[in-house]
């Protein structure tokens, strides 16, 4: 019988506590589907007599997690604290250079310097698994390292944000303007502390620079992500978007073109009928497409305590198998640089511009468009009541530099009262 695989837990927020349940209560299925004893020997959070609802007198406390991590009767640090820097990436670096293997669900850690502890990492021979990190319980990183490493991928999507899909699709069904679901949001809690993390696109956007490095070979570049936030999606637009067969989603997608990885985190419309047009809720869809498999659909809750704790788990089990794998799927020294291109496909856009009812408004909106050679497929005016019009326009495939283009001469022309909003129109 092999030794058993000893934990140390830094963070005992709701995924840290939800891994201890699941480790107290699937302890003999554990260590039949892996052959070893899973335990853990020690913990360390920021309040030692906080009530969290489990006993956890029985572990051994570390007021300092690098000191958790530099433990001798340490095998794996599972890290669960979150932040960029700080304790986390001290008390990573730590187990590494400690010979320990490491277990995180920090994506903003590893967006950001997942490069140099990859490094490390492999140097030393260690593994990092971050299941957790991307989509809570959805085995995506499991999918992309294993399940298709023999496709070349062409497209990563996915829905990588609950909290934003929930606002969008409440603002749908419950006619509910978005800053009362923001409010709504901080209420039940599914907010992070700093809000602009998840309604400003930065959280997904840290999902969605892992998932890259993993499906094209490259080092994790999240400054190269094209990054924009849902604040100023308003009802008119929900409806609009209905009114053509659509709904607006918070999407992340990367892919290669001719001019390098394009990375982008925006709202888009994509269409109703689409498996991403049908996901409700907080639930997240991650969508791959590949030369051989051609396209798949991974959905399934994003976060949680159990969802999250569960895909903790998996990669403990791994860990606890013996199967080792580059952290990124590749040599973190094999990874090319992400040689970051301009998110500029050609794809149609959904512009809502606000115009002041005056003659020849309109006509200056189509002359800026035409100039930089954008074509309307269609437009609409709806009615109004003030000295200002509502026009919603669809545009014929263009690249986003065009639009802007034209948005800057609407702009320089003074035709525009407010700022307006040009949402891509996603081929899914």
């Amino acid at each position: 019988m092999k030794p058993a695989l000893r934990l140390g837990i830094a963070g005992l927020g709701t995924v840290g506590v939800g891994v201890v349940r699941i480790i107290r209560r699937q302890a003999d299925l554990l260590e039949a589907r892996t052959g070893r004893r899973i335990e853990i020997t020690a913990i360390s959070a920021r309040d030692a007599g906080k009530d969290r609802g489990v006993n956890l007198s029985s572990y051994a406390w570390e007021s300092d997690p690098v000191a958790l991590a530099r433990r001798d009767d340490v095998d794996v640090f599972v890290e669960l604290m979150g932040g960029e820097n700080g304790p986390a990436k001290a008390s990573i670096e730590a187990a590494l250079e400690t010979g320990k293997d490491v277990v995180t669900a920090n994506k903003a850690l590893l967006a950001i310097h997942g490069q140099a502890l990859a490094e490390q990492a492999e140097a030393a021979g260690r593994v990092i698994r971050f299941e957790a990190a991307v989509a809570g319980g959805i085995p995506v990183i499991k999918a992309l390292t294993e399940g298709l490493a023999g496709n070349e991928i062409t497209r990563v999507m996915g829905v990588m944000n609950g909290t934003c899909n929930y606002i969008l699709t409440r603002m749908e069904s419950q006619r509910k303007g978005y800053n009362a679901l923001f409010q709504e949001c901080a209420e039940l809690g599914y907010l992070e502390a700093d809000p602009t993390l998840d309604v400003g696109g930065i959280d997904a956007a840290h999902k969605l620079a892992l998932l890259a490095a993993i499906a094209f070979g490259t080092k994790p570049h999240f400054d190269g992500i094209d990054i924009e936030g849902i604040e100023r999606i308003n009802l008119e637009d929900i409806a609009y978007a209905a009114d053509m067969g659509y709904r607006i989603k918070l999407l992340g997608v990367a892919q290669r073109s001719g001019r390098g990885l394009e990375q982008r985190m925006r709202p888009c419309l994509v269409p109703a009928d689409s498996p991403l047009g049908q996901l409700e809720g907080g639930t997240n869809m991650v969508v791959i497409e590949g030369d051989a498999v051609e396209q798949i659909v991974l959905r399934g809750p994003g976060a949680g305590e159990g969802p999250t704790a569960s895909a903790v788990l998996g990669d403990i089990c791994d860990i606890a198998r013996g199967f080792r794998l580059p952290v990124f799927g590749q040599p973190a020294t094999a990874l090319a640089e992400a040689d970051s291109a301009q998110s500029n496909s050609p794809a149609p856009y959904y512009l809502r511009l606000l115009l002041p009812d005056r003659p020849g408004a309109l006509a200056k909106v189509a002359a800026a468009l035409g100039d930089a050679g954008v074509s309307i497929n269609r437009m609409r005016q709806t009615g109004h009541d003030s000295a200002e019009a509502p026009v919603v326009i669809v545009t014929h495939k263009t690249q986003r530099a065009d639009l802007d283009a034209a948005l800057e001469a609407m702009t320089a022309a003074g035709v525009l009262a407010a700022e307006p909003v040009a949402l891509r129109i996603e081929a899914v």
